[in-house]
């Protein structure tokens, strides 16, 4: 199967090559690069990828002024089609800003950019996205971001917890986030939002591979469907 992705760039973007070679590296096929002013996304898509980043230099607020690219009309329409769709980072703060996911992110509760590996716990191992893990399991990945701290409204977070949409959780506390959310789902389960960079951590030599497994699992479950 010829695994058909696309990697959306704004300006600011500054891990879609690394997104890109993760996808590649995990699925044998190079991902499609996308432009933020496109209007219309790739035909057949199988899976979109959101990087991490500053798009528009962080102006106004992280991620609110991609959310109203021209591109993320397509992304959106995807989404609702049941096209999977990672946002990392920089991408997850695109995606509630978009309102394809609930919450926000809002600075870091120390106020300092965080740049460390951390040590994450799956919450749901039976997304399309985690099924490679095992519940309960902790796996280390990177974070590298200023504006990270997971916010919503009790009633939201419930909902979230009842639902199993919360796919990973801070192992401690890393960047005052609500509950130690590290990435949640949509209510589909075909989106995907979280701060920490899997990409990044998918060669042993860069420190790690415990991302591998979230591309594992996308490919895996869209093989199998």
């Amino acid at each position: 199967m010829s695994f058909r992705a696309a990697v959306i760039t704004f300006p600011g973007s500054n891990c879609d090559r690394d997104m890109a070679v993760a996808i590649e590296r995990i699925s044998g096929s190079a991902p499609l690069r996308v432009w933020h002013a496109d209007a219309e996304l790739p035909d057949g898509l199988d899976f979109i990828a959101l990087p991490g980043g500053f798009s528009y230099g962080d102006y106004l607020r992280s991620g609110a002024m991609a959310a109203n690219s021209p591109i993320m009309q397509s992304v959106k329409a995807a989404a609702d089609r049941g096209v999977p769709v990672l946002g990392v980072c920089n991408g997850f703060q695109v995606l509630t800003e978009a309102g394809l996911l609930p919450g926000a992110l809002l600075r870091n509760a120390g106020q300092n950019f965080i740049c460390r590996t951390v040590a994450l716990t799956v919450e749901n191992s039976q997304s399309l996205f985690t099924s490679a893990y095992e519940a309960g399991q902790t796996i280390a990945i990177p974070v590298a971001h200023h504006d990270g701290n997971y916010y919503a409204d009790d009633t939201t977070l419930d909902q979230l917890e009842g639902e199993g949409r919360v796919a990973f959780r801070y192992a401690e506390a890393v960047n005052g986030s609500a509950r130690d959310i590290a990435g949640v789902l949509n209510a589909a389960g075909n989106v995907l939002g979280m701060m920490p960079h899997p990409e990044r951590a998918i060669d042993i030599a860069h420190g790690g591979t415990d991302g591998a497994a979230l591309f594992e699992s996308a490919v895996k479950a869209l093989v199998e469907a």
